[in-house]
């Protein structure tokens, strides 16, 4: 028996192919939507996936501001962060957030980065997701193909 064809390819930076893809996250839930693009971000789907490299696509979010919470999330859930001053703790629900400036955005990023292994990778995986409120973005140089995200499980 030929052992040789039994080796394990890997993937490294200069094999992998990283695509751009569009998703519409209208009436899409928070979670669902999350977890199936960190799975693009980390390049799960691809016959090729290595766990310590990033063979993942970059993702572009469209209709952001239509994505929804499920049940009473939207005014129970809160999210918490430090301003750096003593006593500087603030809350937000998503409901507040969403009447704030890239609030939409600071939601889904939170989700995925959550989704995502920490630590190096997960932190340069981020900076592979665009998040836009409207239906216009500014990355139609890249030529991103739309996929529906409802087929990814």
């Amino acid at each position: 028996m030929n052992t040789l064809s039994f080796k394990t390819i890997s993937a490294n930076k200069e094999t992998v192919k990283k695509e751009w893809v569009v998703i519409d996250a209208t009436d899409q839930i928070v979670g669902r939507l999350c977890s199936k693009v960190a799975k693009l971000l980390r390049g799960k789907y691809k016959p090729n996936f290595t766990p310590h490299v990033d063979c993942g696509d970059n993702v572009i979010i469209i209709n952001a501001a239509k994505v929804r919470f499920t049940g009473k999330k939207e005014t129970d859930k809160v999210y918490t962060h430090y301003t750096g001053y003593p006593g500087g703790q603030r809350f937000d629900t998503p409901e507040e957030l969403r009447k704030t400036k890239n609030g939409v955005e600071k939601i889904l990023r939170h989700a995925v980065k959550g989704m995502l292994p920490k630590g190096p990778l997960g932190r340069s995986l981020v900076d592979n997701l665009y998040v836009f409120e409207g239906t216009e973005h500014n990355k139609a140089a890249q030529k991103p193909k739309t996929i529906d995200i409802n087929q990814y499980k």
